[in-house]
């Protein structure tokens, strides 16, 4: 009966491994995750600083203390037609990333959120927009920047939150 029971748990386990693997083969084949943490197809990246760095052909350091944080950013196909064209065909109405980092667990012990999206020539970096938003890379608006982070201090910091604070109203 015990002899039963473990080739039937052995099996099971097999099976259950076997079929994870087959599954991860299958979604890796049809646009899946890289080594770094990118899946392309879904616009996602989920890795760590360091990873991020590796893909962008940097040390694993290049974000110092953050290194080790985990990292997901999500992004639009229009961010995607921007980046290729080099931001110069306008509109990029629908383009837009979302960037949240969390190193509370064997990181810097930061976590930080950001939405940025396009909107057009805004100006200068860091020039407060009417919203509550503020400008970065001369055509984008922040309309979130908040967290907290050890490193710059006590507490939890608004940088940026725009009215309203979603991608669809430019």
């Amino acid at each position: 009966m015990t002899k039963t029971i473990s080739t039937n748990i052995g099996v099971a386990v097999g099976g259950s491994v076997l079929a994870i693997l087959l599954t991860a083969s299958f979604a890796f084949a049809a646009g899946g995750f890289d080594q770094y943490g990118y899946n392309d197809t879904a616009r996602i990246f989920n890795g760590t600083g360091a990873s991020w760095c590796l893909a962008g052909g940097q040390a694993a350091n290049c974000v110092g203390i953050y290194s080790p944080d985990k990292l997901v950013m999500k992004w639009t196909s229009d961010w995607d037609r921007g980046n290729a064209e080099g931001w110069a065909n306008p509109p990029y109405s629908s383009a837009w990333t979302d960037n949240e980092w969390n190193g509370k667990k064997g990181g810097s012990g930061s976590v930080w959120h950001y939405k940025i999206k396009w909107i057009g020539d805004c100006g200068a970096d860091y020039t407060p927009l009417p919203d509550g938003g503020y400008c970065i890379w001369g055509q984008f608006e922040t309309v979130m920047d908040q967290g907290s982070d050890p490193s710059y201090g006590p507490g939890h910091f608004w940088f940026a939150h725009a009215i309203p604070n979603g991608y669809g109203a430019n």
